[in-house]
Parts: C-alpha cells; sequence; structure tokens
C-alpha cells in the first residue's frame, strides 16, 4: 500500500523536526530536506529520509523531482530577525527566493498542499489592537517580517491562479523541547541553559517588552490539522497571552530552581516592543484544545534541557 507522503524543510531543526515525527506517527513517508546549519541529526527519527541540501543550490530542486511528495511543509528559513537587519538581501535569498523556487517546483511536480511557516509578530508590526488577529494591519519592521509577507503573497498567488492548495500557519514565538538560541524565541532557550549551568542571565533593555510564548506541540498541531482538515489561506497560531522577558525570566527561574537575578543589557536598536496573537480562528476551525498554559510547557521544556547533551541535543 502506497503511504501518504511529505516532504519536511528544515525537518532537521526545532519544529520541523517535530513535525516530522507527528507524520511519522500517523503512518506518513517523510523525507527531509536539511542544510543541517541549525538543524542536526539527532533530531531526525531513522524512520525519516534525510537529505542534507540546501534551497539556495538549485540542484537541490531536482530532489523534488525525485521525491514526488503530495505535502510540502516548508519549515527551512533565516529566522534571527537581527540577523536580517544586518543582511537584509541574504535573508530574502533565503526567505524569499528559495521559497518561491520551491513553490514552484512544487507546483511543477503535482504537489497538493503547500504549508508555509509564517510569522505572526514579525508581519503585523507593533500592534494596532491586541490580541493581534488575522485581520490586523500587516506593517513588518524588520527584513525578516517583510520577507514573509511576500512569501505569503505568493502564496496567494499560486492557490488563486495556479490551483495549489497553500496555507501560511503565522507562528507566535514558539519554544520546546529541542529549541535553540536561534530566532527571537530562542530566549528560552538562552535563559534555560544559563540558568542550569548557574550562570547570569542577560536581559537586553528593560524586560517590559511582550511576546506571545507558543509551545510547540500546539505548532504540530496546526500543521497537522492544515493537512488533514484541508484548510488554505492565513491562520495564527499563539496563545493571546502576553508575556514579559522579565515574568519569563521568573517563571523559568522558578522552574530551574534558582535566585539568581537576571542582568540587564542595553535594548536592541528598533526591537518591536509587543506582540501577542489570537489564535481562536484556527483553533476553533479545526476543534483544536486549548493551548498549551506556559507554566506548563516551561516545565516540560526545562526537564528536556536538563536531561540534554552539552550542545542542547537530545532524541
Amino acid at each position: 500500500m502506497n503511504r501518504r507522503h511529505i516532504l519536511v524543510t528544515g525537518g532537521a531543526g526545532f519544529i520541523g523536526s517535530h513535525i516530522a515525527d507527528a507524520f511519522l506517527e500517523r503512518g506518513w513517508r517523510v523525507s527531509i530536506i536539511d542544510n543541517l546549519s541549525t538543524g542536526t541529526r539527532d533530531n531526525v527519527d531513522p524512520r525519516a529520509t534525510l537529505i542534507e541540501a540546501d534551497l539556495r543550490d538549485e540542484k537541490t530542486f531536482a530532489l523534488v523531482d525525485e521525491l514526488q511528495p503530495e505535502v510540502v511543509c516548508h519549515e527551512a528559513a533565516q529566522v534571527d530577525v537581527r540577523t536580517s537587519v544586518r543582511d537584509p538581501a541574504a535573508d530574502a535569498e533565503i526567505n524569499v527566493i528559495a521559497s518561491l523556487r520551491l513553490l514552484q517546483k512544487s507546483h511543477d511536480v503535482g504537489v497538493k498542499r503547500f504549508l508555509f511557516a509564517s510569522t505572526g509578530g514579525a508581519i503585523y508590526g507593533d500592534p494596532v489592537e491586541v490580541p493581534q488577529s488575522e485581520d490586523h494591519p500587516r506593517m513588518p519592521l524588520s527584513p525578516y517580517g517583510c520577507a514573509k509577507l511576500a512569501v505569503e503573497h505568493y502564496l496567494d498567488y499560486y492557490r488563486k491562479v495556479h490551483g495549489l492548495a497553500t496555507v501560511a500557519l503565522r507562528y507566535a514565538n514558539v519554544y520546546g523541547p529541542r529549541q535553540n538560541a536561534h530566532g527571537e524565541a530562542g530566549v528560552v532557550a538562552i535563559f534555560a541553559r544559563k540558568m542550569l549551568r548557574g550562570e547570569d542571565v542577560t536581559i537586553n533593555g528593560n524586560g517590559e517588552q511582550t511576546r506571545d510564548y507558543v509551545y510547540v506541540a500546539d505548532v504540530v498541531a496546526a500543521n497537522v490539522a492544515a493537512v488533514e482538515r484541508s484548510l488554505t489561506g492565513a491562520y495564527n497560531v499563539g496563545t493571546g497571552v502576553e508575556t514579559s522577558v522579565n515574568e519569563l525570566h521568573a517563571r523559568l527561574a522558578d522552574t530551574a530552581g534558582t535566585a539568581r537575578k537576571p542582568l540587564h543589557g542595553p535594548a536592541k536598536t528598533g526591537e518591536q516592543m509587543r506582540s501577542v496573537l489570537d489564535g481562536r480562528a484556527l483553533r476553533e476551525l479545526a476543534h483544536l484544545p486549548p493551548p498549551v498554559p506556559l507554566y506548563q510547557g516551561l516545565t516540560l521544556t526545562m526537564e528536556w534541557f536538563r536531561q540534554a547533551q552539552p550542545d542542547g541535543t537530545r532524541r
């Protein structure tokens, strides 16, 4: 019997590997393309097929011809907002050009469904209203946000003109087991590791900047639902709960059992001060459960870091 086949780009990374695992558990055939720049083989279940390749290399797209997946889940990206500010063109090469080439190839080979890891906070910019719904004005304040929004427009084009079923999932700040320190949400990984090592933790600015921290299992559930319920369009994946960096530090310190106070460094120029996503539309449409509470997710994450290797890897 032919099993359904999904290609997960970035499937050796933090979020992508969890998505790959979920589809393996559902009996799917899973192929992964990852250049291992931030991902690791330790994150990949041996039942999946891992191909080490870079989406910036045109030769990589010949692999899609060979694989002939039914679904593409595009998680591979340059995920650091500050890196995008330093080099917008390099960010666009990965987050726009490579994504567009993958979209075109998916259309060419007859892929039925294309999932894209978009972003909530970086696309919406500073909130006009909170929590930010899918209808919130899109006013990105970084090249990273501009790139993600550009790809969303291409998704609309391929859906409306070419009939490719596309869905953009606008993630809040994702955290959980296997997380590394790359990207804004990497603050959880950075803080957790430093606390467990007994090192000082430095908060940028006054720590009152807020984010919506969503546990990785909720992100996985959103991706699975997008496939199983044949969704199209753009949906937030968030909790609707704002948490300041100071509060996040306090909660993690309590979980880690440390009373060491944080240090405060200079604020990052141009940093967005507030971000919180209204994820009710997707939860109601896909009949998903309420998001994992922050205290529960941080406890699970800290336990993983306690057992992880010094480089943060662990199956």
